[in-house]
């Protein structure tokens, strides 16, 4: 029996694709084992999948360069190096055939301490341009997978392959007519779903709430709009959520269409779905620009109409709206067809080549 040692962390989105592959290697007979930040959000959410998880240190490094940050990524560094020793240690014990990392700092040891010891290793990178993180481990990689075409230009052609991303298997299982009860919804009108994150966004909530005497004429609207964003409306047709868990793919299977930010593992959700959407994406000092750079690429394949936030009216937003509704075929049409659509099966091709190399 095979084994592979998975890591990633800091974020959800580093560490829910590693979760959405666990049944397919599971299903190729690998025995599963997971490396993270000691404390960090990952170890609950690993353990809670029956995964073998072992905590290390890990540092962060940061692109400033003040006198004060660069004394913080001095004393990181020595962080990176215990999680290394550390990391080390339990692949010794482990003597794993492959290693998957998603991204995020903890990666950084894990992946040098793999490395130091020849084990084989695949990355992922979920942006368009890599993170700092990944940026220091893409080098150590045998294979790396990433889920833009642009992405070729900014690592190891030779090493890259275009897979997409991993999409949770849950999502797929979706109930259309649970979703529509869930929101109160006869399913006479297309459904609209609206995503803004965890953290909800202020100004695409608010324009939503502004349009809705004339977008429910003709749309239900479904409003994940974020913890503690809620507003007291009662509008037929209108359904708000703070956020979905369990109900998510029932929601997802209810909707039409989506309007959302354009987060890497979010985006990748709608292609797999095959769900027209609209990309407002994250700009400014908020972000280092990862989402504007994602929306233009899926904008540009066909698979996303994006209206950049500094766009963004009341007028705007409905004419995408109609816009994204009288053209949704052609957005469906060119999602059926793209290379990137079926992420797991195609991650789990080059972790089983990676892995029978290493024989």
């Amino acid at each position: 029996m095979k084994k592979i040692v998975m890591t990633g962390g800091g974020t959800a989105g580093h560490i829910t694709p590693n979760i959405a592959l666990f049944a397919g290697l599971k299903a190729a007979g690998y025995e599963i084992y997971y490396i993270g930040e000691k404390g960090g959000m990952e170890e609950e959410l690993i353990k809670k999948e029956g995964i073998p998880f072992y905590g290390i240190t890990a540092g962060k490094m940061r692109r400033d360069k003040s006198v004060k940050t660069m004394a913080k990524n001095a004393t990181d560094m020595f962080r990176v190096l215990k999680g290394k020793n550390q990391a080390k240690s339990i692949l010794k014990e482990i003597k794993p055939d492959v290693v998957f990392s998603k991204g995020g700092f903890v990666t950084v040891p894990v992946v040098m301490a793999a490395h130091s010891l020849n084990i084989r290793i695949v990355c992922h990178e979920s942006d368009m341009t890599p993170g700092l993180a990944n940026k220091l481990a893409l080098p150590k990689a045998d294979k790396i997978c990433v889920s833009f075409p642009e992405t070729m230009d900014y690592v190891d052609r030779s090493k890259a392959v275009l897979t997409g991303s991993p999409v949770r298997e849950s999502l797929f299982k979706g109930d259309r007519q649970k979703g529509l009860s869930l929101c109160g919804f006869s399913g006479d009108k297309p459904v609209i779903m609206v995503m803004c994150g965890s953290q909800g966004s202020v100004k695409i909530n608010q324009v939503v709430r502004d349009i809705l005497p004339d977008i429910t004429k003709k749309f239900d609207l479904a409003h994940l709009c974020g913890k503690g964003n809620t507003a007291d409306i009662t509008a037929e047709g209108y359904k708000q959520f703070e956020y979905v868990n369990e109900e998510l793919p029932d929601v997802f299977a209810a909707a039409d269409m989506v309007i959302s930010r354009a987060g890497a593992n979010s985006i990748s959700e709608f292609l797999s779905l095959k769900k027209p959407n609209l990309l407002i994406p994250l700009g400014g000092k908020a972000t280092r620009g990862d989402q504007i750079l994602n929306a233009e690429s899926f904008e540009k394949q066909g698979f996303s109409l994006v209206l950049p936030e500094t766009e963004l009216t009341d007028e705007t937003l409905k004419a995408n709206i109609e816009k994204l509704y009288t053209e949704k075929d052609v957005y469906i049409d060119k999602m059926e067809k793209s290379d990137a659509s079926d992420g797991v099966r195609k991650i789990l091709e080059v972790i089983f080549a990676v892995s029978e190399k290493g024989e």
